[in-house]
This record gives C-alpha cells, sequence and structure tokens, in this order.
C-alpha cells in the first residue's frame, strides 16, 4: 500500500485524473444519436444494416455503416448505463488513450506529465462521446507497439488482432496501415541516407513490411467486405464532406479554442530547431503528416497530438535534465534510484491527501457535467418539437436541419424518417448542397418540393351562406395544420368567387 503512495504514482494518478476529467464531457455531438439507434436496429435486426432505412430521401440505397461495432458499444453502454455509463466510459476511454502516449514520452515523469496535458487540452475539441475516441486510443496503442518493436519485434504481431477489431469499429483503420507505412519509408530513408547499417535494419524492416501485409489482408474480416478498402479513400475524396461537415474544416487558429493545439505546433517546431538532438526518421515523417493532417482539417488534430507530445518531451528532456549533468546516461529526474522504500514519512501522508483531494475534485466535477446533461439536450436538440411531434404525429415527411436529423431519428423513427442527418457520405454533395441552399435562402428551393411533399389541394368545401369550418381535401396537409395551429396565422381571406 505504501508503495503505490510513492510521489511518482501519485503524481501518475493526478495525471489520468486530470485527463479524465477534460475527457469527461456532456453529449452534444449531433452524429451520436443515429449511431445510438444504428447500435439498436443492429440487435433488433440480428444483422448490420447495408441499406438506409433512417430517411425519405435515401430510403433502401447502399449505405457503408463502417462503425457497426462502435454502435454496438454505444448502445449497449447506453442500455445499461444511460448518459452517465456513456460519458464515463468516454471519459475513461480519453484517459486511457493519454496514459499510453504518457509512457511514450521521455523518462521525466514531471515534463512527460505536463506536456501529455497540453495535448489533452489541445485535443479538446475533439474529446467526447464519439466513435472517433475509440479511434485514438487504438492509434496511441499502435503506436506505442510500434516503439516498443525496435526491441522486440514480436510486439508488432499484436497489431493483427488490433485490425481485426478497428476495420469493425471504424473506417479510420487506415490510419494504421499508414502508420506502419511511414515507419517502413522512414527506416528505408535512414539506411540510404547511411545513418543506420543495412545489416542492423534489415530484421526490423522486414518485420514491419510482414506486419503491413498481414494487416492488409485483414480489412475484408468486416460486414462491408472489401469495399471498406477503397471507403476511407472515397471519404477523404468527398467534397461533401470538405464544404459541409465542420469537423472537416480547417482549424480556426484565430478561435480561442485552437490556441493550445497552435502552440503545441509551434512549440514542437521550435524544439526541433533549437534543441540539437537526432530525431529520427520515421517520426519525422509522421509529425509532417499528422501536422498537415491537422491544418487540413480540425478532427484530425488528436492525430498530430499523439505524434508531436513524445517528441516534445523528448526533445526538453535533452535541453532542461541531460543538458544540466552533460550525461546522456544519467538517471531521469523522478526515477527510482534507492533500492529501499520508505515505511512511513510525512511526504507519504502528503501524498494521500493530495490523491484524496484530486479525486474528490474530480467527482464534484464529473458530477456537474452528468446533472447538465438533460439541459445540454434541450439547448443543442428540438427537444420540445419532438415532444409535439410525439403527440401530434404527422402524415408525411419533414423536413430538418442537419444538425437534428440523427436526434430526430433516436427520437422517432420508425414512426417518422428524416430528410438529412449527419450520415453525408450517404445523402452525397448534391442533396448537401440542396439543404444548405435551402436553409440559407440561396438558389431555389423548388426542387426540393418533390422530398418533402408541399400540401396538394384538390378541393376545398365551404358551406354556402354559413359561418362554419371549410373542408379541404388533398394530400400532405401536415404543413397547413401546423400553419394553422399557430394563432398568428389565423388571419380571415375573402376569396373574390364562390366556392
Amino acid at each position: 500500500m505504501i508503495y503505490l503512495l510513492e510521489t511518482r504514482r501519485i503524481f501518475i494518478l493526478i495525471l489520468v485524473s486530470g485527463v479524465f476529467l477534460i475527457g469527461s464531457r456532456n453529449v452534444s455531438d449531433p452524429d451520436l444519436w443515429w449511431h445510438l439507434k444504428t447500435g439498436q436496429y443492429i440487435i433488433a435486426h440480428e444483422s448490420v444494416p447495408h441499406a438506409d432505412a433512417f430517411s425519405y430521401t435515401r430510403g433502401g440505397q447502399p449505405w457503408v455503416a463502417h462503425e457497426w461495432l462502435s454502435e454496438l458499444f454505444l448502445y449497449g453502454l447506453y442500455r445499461r448505463g444511460g448518459w452517465e455509463g456513456l460519458i464515463l466510459g468516454f471519459a475513461a476511454i480519453t484517459a486511457a488513450t493519454f496514459f499510453l502516449l504518457f509512457l511514450r514520452c521521455a523518462a521525466t515523469p514531471y515534463l512527460a506529465g505536463f506536456v501529455t496535458v497540453w495535448g489533452a487540452i489541445a485535443g479538446a475539441p475533439s474529446w467526447g462521446v464519439r466513435p472517433q475516441t475509440l479511434t485514438w486510443l487504438l492509434v496511441s496503442l499502435w503506436l506505442l507497439i510500434l516503439d516498443r518493436s525496435q526491441e522486440k519485434r514480436l510486439l508488432l504481431w499484436w497489431t493483427l488482432p488490433l485490425m481485426l477489431l478497428w476495420v469493425n469499429l471504424h473506417a479510420s483503420y487506415a490510419l494504421g496501415l499508414v502508420i506502419l507505412a511511414l515507419f517502413i519509408v522512414g527506416e528505408l530513408l535512414e539506411v540510404s541516407l547511411g545513418l543506420v547499417a543495412l545489416q542492423q535494419a534489415r530484421p526490423h524492416l522486414q518485420a514491419l513490411a510482414l506486419t503491413l501485409l498481414f494487416n492488409l489482408i485483414l480489412v475484408p474480416l468486416n460486414p462491408n467486405g472489401v469495399r471498406l478498402y477503397w471507403y476511407p479513400i472515397e471519404t477523404l475524396r468527398s467534397r461533401a464532406m470538405q464544404n459541409y461537415i465542420v469537423e472537416w474544416f480547417s482549424p480556426n487558429l484565430h478561435s480561442t479554442e485552437f490556441w493550445p493545439f497552435l502552440l503545441l505546433l509551434l512549440g514542437t517546431i521550435a524544439a526541433l530547431a533549437w534543441i540539437p538532438r537526432a530525431v529520427r526518421v520515421p517520426n519525422i515523417l509522421l509529425l509532417l503528416t499528422s501536422a498537415y493532417a491537422a491544418l487540413f482539417s480540425m478532427r484530425m488534430i488528436p492525430f498530430f497530438v499523439l505524434i508531436a507530445v513524445p517528441i516534445l518531451s523528448r526533445q526538453l528532456h535533452y535541453r532542461i535534465v541531460l543538458g544540466k549533468s552533460g550525461n546522456p546516461a544519467s538517471q531521469p529526474v523522478g526515477s527510482a534510484t534507492n533500492a529501499h522504500r520508505t515505511r512511513f514519512s510525512p511526504k507519504l501522508v502528503l501524498n494521500t491527501a493530495i490523491a484524496a483531494a484530486m479525486i474528490v475534485f474530480v467527482c464534484l466535477q464529473v458530477v456537474r457535467v452528468l446533472e447538465r446533461q438533460p439541459l445540454v439536450e434541450q439547448a443543442h436538440f428540438p427537444a420540445g418539437a419532438v415532444a409535439f411531434l410525439k403527440m401530434h404525429p404527422t402524415d408525411g415527411p419533414v423536413f430538418n436541419h442537419y444538425d437534428w436529423g440523427g436526434y430526430l431519428i433516436w427520437k422517432l423513427y420508425p414512426d417518422a424518417r428524416v430528410f438529412i442527418d449527419g450520415r453525408a457520405d450517404l445523402y452525397g454533395e448534391h442533396l448537401l448542397k440542396q439543404f444548405a441552399d435551402t436553409f440559407q435562402l440561396k438558389g431555389d428551393w423548388k426542387p426540393l418540393a418533390t422530398l418533402v411533399r408541399v400540401p396538394s389541394l384538390t378541393a376545398i368545401r365551404c358551406p354556402a351562406g354559413s359561418t362554419k369550418e371549410c373542408t379541404l381535401t388533398g394530400s400532405n396537409l401536415f404543413l397547413i395544420d401546423s400553419v394553422a395551429s399557430d394563432e398568428s396565422s389565423r388571419t380571415v381571406f375573402r376569396f373574390p368567387w364562390d366556392l
């Protein structure tokens, strides 16, 4: 027990607790709702959907449900633990991601911890209850395996079960293949530049090549089969994604929420430029690739964080710790150098108090997050409109905002289907442009009439010489009913002809 209260372990506990707190975020991702409904659909039908069932604009069209296992996981957490289970579960996943990142940093624990927390804050806009959070956990573990494989090549075999899991969780499995390929190219460059002897590099290069080949062979082992080979490429080339989906935009570096990322980027560049420590070519290639990806799309900022944080921590470790001693082999600060452990000391009491205070603080903050969830839902999504539609079902389809489609699917399917939702790859650029133009009052909205079915009147019957209400006959009269229920719309119009 006393061993667990040593300063270094208490520091790691505080670090993990802090990242857990950063990852404890209210659910506001508009895509989560259709992910939950898909998980529920898979359990109810005992099969993964291959065609859209949730919209009336793409109903029956082919749909690649590449996140099916993530959706089962999400729905399973929600069914067993509600919002508490989802928020706490994904906060724990975020904490695990950064603990693995911490293990890849310099041996100086406090320096590594500082840079790790910096990275967690830099990637904060991307954390939360979403399938991508699972992706970053796998990327973090993937990079740890590749780093440690320099000494233990057999570790590379662990990438195979990881890839089998990854291709069923998310199409971002391609990121793992890219990382492997960059490691291979980087080590080949080291050989060609004379930085490493061929005989020394050959065993690891061969192991990396075989690992990449076997991982490629595993990709079709998913419900969508070989289709998943080119699906990630189609997504990256999709103009609809890049033009209409906010998280695919470049980060706005004028916004304060992206300043920690900007500082991490500039700090890493400065450390590489001013600190005379050699960095391996594979790490340079990964850093350049991840920096480009993060500047191109804000959703890739966590990728840059997972690459840059260990590089920056090692550079700072070399400058601050090893630079003072002048001995690269000196023992890092914070490591255990004494063989004996103190049975009891005032420091252990202080460590216990600090750990207890941190745990209490985190628990109180997490409780506040959980208590706010109903208010966050009402603030971000049309909870009141959904309640009205449940009490007064429409006899026709609904034209909805892009960010509300998933919420409507979760709340109203199968009684109502949506016009559009977060599955941009399903709807395509043409429909997304139609929605954007209509929402922004640009262009011609009339083509959408064939999709949303505006009211069509075939007859109007009013009793002669009577003040009684007239009867309308036609189809898709739900819009007229909605307008008529508004007090401000009840204006009497006189027709210039007799009916």
